[in-house]
């Protein structure tokens, strides 16, 4: 448990101000498991690898004492794990739906102000297991370092071991849907940094071409707006948690292999082909759609801080959801992908993020009201651990993620890896995505298609 207050980051405080009833602030994650778990070792896993290794799972937030300070964090005089571990029984069927009825209701709760901003469900009943809900606020963390969290509560054997385990580490050293843009970012820093350097006739060329992108990225960031679609409305506060079926990695990889692109290009083709379908069969006009794509900031293999917070970007993907074959859309979405990669826009909207953070909330508000408005919502993607982990004992299935959205958006996408299997949950709001199931569908559909080109080509 921390001493003392602490002043809040001020990109982390931006997250605790966009909470709003329709729109909550909370990363949502499920672990399936193949037994039921024993709660006892787990409230100890959470005393030991939580609460006591990051003080801010023992506070709570507190606004500040001026208009334009900054919130805190404060210890919770109160703190208790009975306030945060919960325990549910599913419905007799105790399967898929049961349990996706259970964290549709829960995703409508918002987390209580007068605790720090966590809890865990323990569910008992699903498919002759347990399943364990984690709900964290996005103030307390981006969603990359939530799910090192998360994971980091598992063992590598059944029998629970040292309480302070090696961290789980992911299969590749940058877990982030574009992990390369944080380095491109970062170069473009350093050469704003060194002006004279930069106007030296060797590097005119280089400090021209990065003047050019910036002024893209700001007329993409200002300029540009989503299209009306069936995915454009006014969300409200009941949410719908759908999933595709779990689908090897092995297959994603081979249609990467026979196209050149990476496990990440075939899964956003897949996931803009669903979209695509969807606008379709809605009586919509096939147009672009864009998302946000979080891009992890910290370096391949830092220590996560005891004091977490959030470090990450948000770049613009326009993901190519006119009508397509599964194909052509594959190479349009590596091609867009590659572009973002190689462009400073991750550090210049970090930066964006971190000044409307020193704002007051009202301004803050509104002007990533502004940014979100010209998106449909987020797609992530966290790489975990390819070989099987134990929670409490517990051989831990399946692993599945939702992402929370802002101000107007109602579809987060959230590609989860674990084990060598690929899990991708949709979290679409309930008034405006009619029928998300069919946009699973859809999902599932185009990425059968694109496995089945691949092996066509072998």
């Amino acid at each position: 448990m921390s001493g003392g207050r602490r002043q809040m980051g001020a990109v982390d405080s931006v997250w605790l101000t966009m909470d709003r009833p329709d729109n909550l602030m909370v990363i949502d994650a499920v672990m399936m498991l193949d037994r039921p778990l024993d709660e006892e070792r787990l409230r100890a896993l959470l005393q030991q690898r939580l609460v006591d290794r990051y003080p801010v799972f023992g506070e709570r937030a507190t606004g500040s004492a001026t208009p334009l300070g900054m919130p805190h964090w404060e210890p919770d005089p109160g703190f208790d794990l009975d306030r945060h571990v919960h325990r549910a029984v599913l419905t007799a069927s105790g399967d898929d739906t049961a349990l996706q009825a259970y964290i549709e209701v829960q995703m409508a709760r918002p987390l209580a102000r007068d605790r720090p901003l966590w809890e865990v469900h323990v569910i008992d009943g699903y498919e002759g297991g347990s399943a364990v809900l984690a709900r964290f606020h996005h103030a307390l963390a981006d969603g990359v370092a939530l799910a090192q969290v998360l994971l980091d509560l598992t063992d590598a054997r059944p029998d629970v071991g040292d309480p302070e385990p090696p961290p789980v580490r992911p299969a590749r050293p940058d877990p982030s849907l574009l992990g390369s843009a944080a380095a491109a970012g970062r170069s473009a820093l350093h050469l704003f940094g060194r002006i004279p350097e930069a106007l030296h006739p060797d590097r005119a060329a280089e400090a021209l071409g990065l003047a050019m992108q910036t002024g893209r990225i700001a007329d993409k960031l200002l300029l540009g707006r989503n299209p009306e679609s069936p995915l454009a409305g006014t969300p409200g506060v009941e949410k719908r948690a759908v999933w595709a079926r779990p689908r090897p990695l092995l297959d994603i990889k081979r249609v990467g292999r026979s196209t050149g692109a990476t496990v990440n290009d075939v899964l956003v083709s897949a996931v803009s082909g669903a979209i695509a379908r969807y606008v379709v069969r809605r009586d919509g006009d096939p147009a672009d759609l864009t998302t946000m794509v979080p891009v992890n900031l910290r370096a391949a293999g830092e220590p996560l801080p005891r004091e977490l917070g959030n470090r990450f970007a948000l770049v613009m993907l326009p993901l190519p959801t006119t009508t397509l074959t599964a194909s052509t859309r594959l190479f349009e979405a590596k091609s867009r992908m590659d572009s973002i990669k190689s462009s400073p826009e991750a550090m210049l909207t970090f930066g964006i993020i971190n000044a409307i953070g020193r704002t007051n909330p009202d301004l803050a508000r509104r002007v990533v009201d502004f940014f979100a408005a010209k998106a449909i919502g987020v797609t992530t993607n966290v790489i975990g651990p390819v070989q099987g982990r134990y929670l409490a004992g517990a051989l831990v299935t399946g692993v599945l993620g939702w992402v929370p959205g802002s101000g107007r958006q109602t579809l987060g996408v959230c590609i989860f890896s674990y084990d060598d299997v690929v899990r991708v949950g949709f979290k679409a709001d309930a008034g405006v995505v009619v029928e998300p199931e069919s946009l699973v569908e859809a999902f599932d559909a185009e990425l059968d298609e694109l496995i089945g080109l691949s092996a066509r080509t072998r």
